[in-house]
């Protein structure tokens, strides 16, 4: 008697970790999304996510917020648990606690960050943070104030209004791109005042300088810039939370709301919406989003200057 042929998502699965094992997919590598793989293999999108699970439970992908599944490097359940050496409150700086702070946060969320949190990664008591720092929010000030830090504005600037408020918008995407926890950490209604946070609203003022535009205007435009960097980017973290509470990417969540959608577009109430989807061509991409409504803000900035 012959052996029963592996379901349809054990052989994509395979396929797929034959490229990760023969190094035609390296680890950081994309690997095809649940669409494409509908596509490649004429299967059923449900298939095609249940192969990235199993390849996921196996440590071999995993998912980036704003990326998709990706080649891991580690399996996830190999990596060792991080326990720092006790050390003496003599040894500790505030430099140290942010640092400290800003890796943990990287890697596990700002749900994570705790002074407990921290001070363990450190291995200190925990009150003895509070020399430092004296909560958690003054904490977040001090670790926004280190990662804006990383990446200065360039020196001389661009020529032109457009080009400088362009390399201000992505330094600043660059860096939430970097730690997703940062636009979550940020407020517009109640700024944070830091160091390292006010060079990019002077480079706007600078930029927009003699520009035809009144003070408080010009104030307003370099506001408008941040909001809209910080609104992309505050997708980053919850993403993130999101795919490690589920283990699903956003592109597969999207798929399982596919019932409720059809049921709501069958009525024929929304046409254009009906049509843009039905050519199954739209992934969202933040990168691109954010470009496409860069350009667009600043086009419409161009009509108020001269």
């Amino acid at each position: 008697m012959s052996s029963r042929p592996d379901p349809p998502y054990a052989r994509i699965a395979a396929g797929i970790r034959d490229q990760i094992e023969s190094g035609s997919l390296r680890p950081g590598d994309r690997v095809p999304s649940t669409r494409q793989l509908t596509k490649d293999w004429n299967v059923a999108m449900a298939t095609a996510t249940k192969a990235l699970a199993a390849l996921r439970q196996d440590g071999l992908v995993r998912a980036v917020p704003g990326v998709g599944t990706v080649v891991a490097g580690q399996p996830a359940a190999a990596r060792p648990v991080r326990v720092a050496a006790r050390r003496t409150d003599r040894d500790l700086t505030l430099s140290r606690v942010v640092a400290a702070a800003v890796e943990v946060a990287d890697r596990e969320g700002i749900a994570a960050l705790s002074m407990r949190r921290v001070a363990a990664e450190l291995g200190v008591a925990t009150m003895s943070l509070y020399r430092h720092v004296s909560t958690k929010d003054d904490l977040l000030l001090h670790m926004a104030d280190v990662v804006f830090g990383e990446q200065p504005l360039p020196e001389p600037a661009p020529d032109g209004w457009r080009a400088m408020i362009e390399v201000s918008a992505r330094v600043q995407w660059a860096i939430h791109r970097r730690h997703p926890w940062l636009a979550p950490a940020l407020s517009v209604t109640r700024p944070q005042f830091a160091r390292n946070l006010l060079p990019h609203t002077e480079w706007t003022l600078r930029a927009l300088h003699g520009r035809g535009l009144d003070p408080s205007t010009m104030l307003y435009v370099a506001i408008s810039v941040f909001t809209f960097v910080r609104g992309i980017a505050i997708n980053l973290e919850y993403e993130a939370q999101a795919q490690d509470a589920t283990g699903v990417t956003s592109d597969e969540w999207v798929e399982t709301q596919q019932p409720a959608m059809q049921r709501i577009l069958a009525g024929g109430d929304f046409p254009m919406f009906t049509e843009l989807i039905a050519g199954d061509d739209f992934d969202l991409d933040l990168d691109r989003l954010f470009e496409i409504g860069l350009r667009w803000m600043l086009d419409g900035l161009a009509a108020q200057v001269r």
